[in-house]
């Protein structure tokens, strides 16, 4: 178990469904600020867009399990922030209709209306985060200076879910991650740090990050969205008790922790189990693991994480699943009770890192991961981003869209290619090329490569690999994902969480479960100090768990709820909730909300259930046969196959999909 920073889960059984009619109380929208300017609200894409009063809520825009194609409703997207990633927050409607399109049987006939583009390219990776980029790398590392390779992506920027989000608020540019958030150091001579080396990753530029401005006490704040600040030497954190628990308009218990729960609404039952879960008190010896793939290592795939913490703590399946399941879908989607019990060891064993302690450890770009892919692109495409190469111009200057596909460079990145169909010319085992379909810009477009690396997830990967043998098919049906959303709400200032002496809030009733305010490194941001008083973005993290049902059927009930509610809808809830929280400390929704972005994705995380990483009952694990070798002349390499959605999971993937590649199949 590692520590939960005061971060908790918000139960299933309290978990906020319902559908608000939209506009249902004027004199309520207005103090909600939901009648606010349109510069926050009301775009579809950058395009003003029909009013929110006008939908009906829950509407869904996109078919879930094989209609027939809707009209997209145009409430869906709302605001998509400013500069480089406006209009690229989450998984936008067009990428969402061209996926459901392949999904859906589309293009499962070879369509007759394709543009041949007559280029041949020594290797063609689908796919443009991690996975795609680092692919990009590897092989611009170890293939002849005359090898050449295009990168597809089927958005209209390169990151996959390492993207950000921008807001401009009285007159300060902000950032926020949309996924993927922070990093830790690696080990001096490892392959990771040869590969954040090899991008030009500056670890002395997080040296500085910003300094108070403020009022004493000074809350020294943390540098993660997953962190918490410390004030006169304690947590600067709290707990929000409202309604459900009969409290209203609702009690505020600081530093949870230290006071063991004291004054919480818990039973003493449920207090004693959370804190010995908290602390990391085993009743029995913990199961861990020599290498994967030992004695140990397999009984822990052989169960559930839910059942494995029942074993090791002593703790009721209720308390896990109040308590743990939040933390955990953070990093996996969904709670320990659909889970591998190999999961346990995951961060610690499987890819170790120097120091992962949020105190000392733990580093992060202003919008997270984006800027390590920002640093992928610029190394491979020197190019796409003016300036030089450094911290502070690769995350602040521009991207040009227009250097990314010229003609005559190794690497080429084109966007806006969903591709449809992948498929050997020929027998896979005998042939030279494959052929690769895309479409781009409404226009099916086909090129030729001598190798494939498939970089996307593999939700969609199993739909465009057309002569995928069956044993890999099979393998991929065994996939399971879930969807989670990230929501970063821009405020004016945040005095009303310092006004309660805390920098971070967790609650276990209605919208979200946990945010917090953090500092960022000063190369990435105009204002060197930050305070209560300045503006920020708060990220709120939204997972869809439904503890006790099927992996499966919790990520299809999901995206069932992600797809199908209204921007308006998710705009209400979390100007309610956070009105509810800290209305009693200052805040007022219309006048210090400056800006909502809803980052939407709906195969966030890859759920490995039990035997996914070593098999049961003298089958395989569902990953070998994508793993132990290539199909022909294609490989795969998205970080789903680790059992993780984890930036270095997408290193490791990549590099063994380009060397297989290399070592047998380009000549």
């Amino acid at each position: 178990m590692g520590k939960f920073s005061g971060a908790l889960p918000t139960p299933s059984w309290k978990r906020a469904e319902r559908k608000i009619a939209v506009g249902r109380c004027p004199h309520l929208d207005e103090i909600l600020g939901l009648n606010e300017p349109i510069s926050r609200r009301d775009f579809l894409d950058g395009t003003l867009v029909a009013s929110a009063g006008m939908l009906v809520a829950g509407a869904c825009p996109f078919p879930l399990s094989g209609q027939a194609a809707s009209e997209i409703s145009s409430g869906w997207t709302g605001y998509t922030g400013e500069g480089d990633y406006k209009a690229a927050a989450g998984n936008t409607e067009p990428v969402i209709q061209s996926a459901h399109a392949v999904r859906d049987g589309q293009y499962d006939k070879a369509p007759s209306e394709v543009t041949e583009t007559g280029e041949v390219y020594d290797c063609v990776v689908v796919g443009g985060g991690f996975a795609g980029l680092s692919a990009g790398l590897f092989f611009h590392q170890r293939a002849t200076s005359n090898r050449t390779c295009l990168i597809l992506d089927n958005a209209r920027i390169f990151g996959g879910v390492a993207k950000r989000n921008e807001f401009v608020v009285d007159g300060h540019r902000l950032f926020a991650p949309q996924a993927s958030v922070h990093f830790q150091p690696p080990y001096p001579n490892s392959f990771l740090k040869g590969v954040y080396d090899a991008m030009g990753l500056d670890w002395d530029a997080f040296k500085s990050y910003q300094k108070w401005q403020g009022p004493p006490p000074e809350i020294s704040l943390p540098r993660s969205a997953y962190g918490q600040g410390t004030i006169k030497g304690k947590p600067a954190s709290g707990f929000f008790f409202g309604a459900k628990y009969g409290h209203k308009p609702g009690i505020w218990i600081t530093d949870p922790w230290g006071k063991k729960l004291e004054g919480t609404p818990f039973s003493e039952t449920t207090r004693k189990e959370m804190l010995r879960l908290n602390s990391e008190q085993p009743v029995v010896p913990p199961l861990v693991y020599d290498y994967p793939g030992d004695p140990v290592s397999r009984q822990l795939d052989s169960m559930t994480l839910e059942d494995y913490l029942i074993r090791t703590y002593g703790v009721s399946r209720e308390t896990i699943r109040f308590f743990v399941a939040g933390e955990m879908s953070g990093g996996f989607g969904l709670g320990p009770d659909a889970l591998s019990g190999f999961l346990e060891h995951e961060w610690s064993k499987t890819i170790p890192t120097v120091d992962d302690s949020m105190a000392t450890g733990i580093q992060m770009f202003p919008g997270g991961n984006s800027g390590m892919i920002r640093l992928l692109i610029k190394t491979l495409i020197p190019e796409a981003i003016e300036g030089p190469r450094t911290m502070e111009a690769v995350w602040k200057n521009s991207v040009n869209f227009a250097a990314l596909d010229q003609a005559g460079q190794r690497i080429r990145m084109r966007l806006n290619s969903t591709a449809v169909r992948v498929e050997h010319i020929g027998e896979p085992a005998k042939s030279d090329f494959v052929s690769v379909t895309y479409l781009n810009d409404g226009r099916l477009q086909r090129v030729r490569a001598k190798t494939v690396v498939m970089a996307g997830g593999g939700w969609i990967t199993k739909h465009v690999v057309r002569d995928l043998d069956e044993a890999r098919r099979n393998s991929y049906e065994q996939f399971n994902y879930s969807p989670y959303m990230t929501v970063n709400v821009a405020v004016r200032n945040w005095r009303f969480l310092y006004d309660l002496g805390i920098s971070s809030a967790a609650w276990f009733e209605g919208f979200g479960r946990y945010v917090n305010v953090r500092k960022n490194a000063t190369f990435g941001v105009d204002s060197p100090t930050t305070g209560p008083d300045l503006p920020t973005v708060l990220t709120f993290f939204i997972d869809f768990a439904k503890p006790g049902l099927p992996a499966r059927s919790q990520g299809q009930l999901g995206r069932a709820e992600l797809l199908s509610t209204s921007f308006a809808d998710y705009e209400r809830r979390i100007r309610e909730q956070m009105t509810e929280m800290f209305a009693s400390s200052g805040f007022d929704a219309k006048r210090d909300i400056a800006g909502i972005v809803l980052n939407r994705f709906g195969h966030a995380f890859i759920n490995p259930q039990p035997g996914f990483f070593f098999g049961l009952d003298g089958k395989p694990a569902p990953r070998d046969a994508l793993r132990n070798g290539p199909f022909g002349r294609i490989a795969f390499s998205h970080s789903d196959l680790a059992g993780a959605m984890d930036h270095r999971n997408a290193f490791l993937e990549s590099e063994r999909a380009v060397s297989e590649l290399l070592d047998r199949v380009l000549t």
